[in-house]
């Protein structure tokens, strides 16, 4: 009997460490996630850049093909921007609205502003529907103006697309709507296509619309429209001043909503000196997009800053210096040829350090800078590089302008007179024997 207790005793407290070890396992498996997504942010895709640059500073995600709802209308507006920059339409330009634009503008179901059939709008009121209250069927109106045709148009943003540099993408219309809603009017693709978009490319837009057109938050930064029909829309970016998720230094820049894509924003905010743009796709709600916004600017104006990391003539810890052939100096120091400034987390210490590419011209066969040469001439160039070697990542294929130096001698290299040449070849020789 004492035995089967004893035993049962030991069954017991084997039990227990099982039980223990299995909800320590679930805890840590249920605990990566964390690790992985510092901000815990509930959206299925999240991306946060300096606007300045491009500088990737989080990502979620960001390459995941998501449904894009109304963000797709900063395409719209790029190329309408993008028009009037090359003279193809006005912004006092009418237009007449068609009796599809009409009927589609009284969808009530849809955000929209009422256009009436046959009127003439200019293009600016049009833009500033579509803007400020992402009004679906001004966008299609816009469209037919730019490209005669909301399928043509819609050519024209993948063709945009494709020059911007977008890798995860798929535009069917103007809107951002699903195609069932257009009325039978579809312009490419299936009744149930919507247009689709990365976190990364929605970023991408973002970045070059206020690259090449930052007068575009001129418009978006208008919490209240007053349109012509005497009625005042607020925008749905209620992260603008006076409205209920208020964010100071928000000033733009395109919201989106469908069942398909879920809740979605696209912020810019520029407090002092520095601009972000973040993307939070698939929210849960259309509040929900704006918390879990402020969670990554918030993230963004409390952790990081711009910041001069490299120096003009900064030494590169893995070759200071070069062997010369038949120069007077034998060996001569090396370092960069401008400052390096880029986005760092000011919590914490910065690793960086300078990776040198040099050219093949200057060097002989056996790695020596061959005199004479001068320090203003280019040796090849270093990019900064994080602890485990990698590069800075940006949103764009540019990012080496904003990473890379020239790289150069500190000191001009004159070459050495023949009587210097011989003596070396000399000493090299006896070495050679002893």
């Amino acid at each position: 009997m004492k035995l089967i207790k004893k035993f049962s005793v030991q069954l017991l407290i084997l039990m227990l460490i099982v039980i223990t070890s299995g909800n320590l396992f679930v805890d840590q498996v249920n605990a990566a996630p964390q690790t992985s997504d510092p901000l815990s942010l509930k959206a299925s895709a999240a991306i946060l850049i300096d606007a300045d640059s491009g500088q990737i500073l989080y990502e979620k995600n960001a390459d995941e093909l998501l449904g894009v709802a109304s963000m797709s209308k900063m395409m719209t507006e790029y190329l309408l921007l993008e028009a009037i920059k090359n003279g193809k339409v006005t912004w006092d330009q009418e237009v007449t609205i068609s009796n599809y634009v009409h009927r589609l503008s009284a969808v009530t179901a849809l955000s929209n502003i009422g256009l009436s059939d046959g009127k003439k709008y200019t293009v600016r009121q049009l833009y500033q529907a579509m803007a400020i209250y992402s009004a679906n069927a001004a966008s299609v109106a816009i469209a037919e103006v730019i490209a005669g045709s909301e399928k043509d148009f819609v050519t024209l943003m993948n063709q945009k697309a494709e020059t911007l540099g977008l890798k995860n993408y798929k535009f069917v219309n103007c809107t951002g709507l699903n195609n069932e809603d257009l009325l039978g009017q579809i312009a490419v693709g299936a009744p149930s296509d919507e247009n689709l978009m990365s976190a990364n490319a929605v970023a991408k837009v973002a970045y070059n619309l206020l690259k090449d057109f930052p007068e575009v938050l001129d418009t978006a930064s208008i919490p209240k429209l007053k349109f012509v029909d005497g009625k005042e829309y607020i925008s749905f970016n209620w992260m603008l001043p006076g409205l209920a998720h208020d964010y100071l230094g928000v000033d733009g820049l395109k919201t989106g909503s469908t069942n398909f894509a879920g809740a979605c924003f696209t912020a810019t905010a520029k407090r002092g000196d520095q601009r972000y743009i973040s993307v939070v796709m698939k929210s849960e709600t259309k509040n929900s997009r704006f918390e879990e916004t402020k969670k990554l600017l918030d993230y963004a104006f409390t952790n990081f800053e711009k910041r001069e990391v490299f120096p003009i003539n900064s030494k590169i810890i893995e070759q200071e210096d070069i062997p010369i052939a038949k120069g007077k100096l034998q060996r001569v120091s090396i370092s960069s040829k401008k400052p390096i400034s880029i986005v760092v987390n000011k919590s914490a210490d910065p690793q960086y350090s300078l990776k040198f590419l040099r050219d093949e011209e200057p060097f002989d066969k056996k790695g020596r800078l061959v005199a004479p040469f001068s320090k203003d001439e280019s040796l090849g160039h270093a990019v900064i590089v994080d602890k485990d070697g990698n590069e800075i990542k940006f949103i764009h294929d540019h990012g080496s302008e904003f990473t890379k130096t020239d790289v150069g001698v500190d000191q001009d290299v004159k070459k050495a007179n023949i009587f210097v040449l011989i003596w070396r070849a000399i000493v090299a020789f006896f070495q050679g024997l002893f």
